[in-house]
């Protein structure tokens, strides 16, 4: 995996942690992990056709 930067608001950061002091994410990257995955799939693989589908289930196992 690649590093990267982002800047949030504050209150997605505050967000973000509620989440993972609940016991949904085990930490802040796997929760913005997740929401990137679910926005590629929605936004991008599942408007390519069948062939990027099969590819984007193997990127979502990553």
């Amino acid at each position: 995996m690649r590093l990267i930067s982002i800047q949030l608001p504050e209150a997605y950061i505050i967000s973000l942690e509620e989440l993972v002091s609940k016991g949904m994410y085990p930490n802040r990257s796997e929760a913005i992990r997740y929401a990137i995955r679910d926005l590629l799939k929605r936004e991008l693989w599942s408007k390519e056709g069948k062939n990027n589908q099969l590819r984007a289930k193997t990127w979502l196992r990553r």
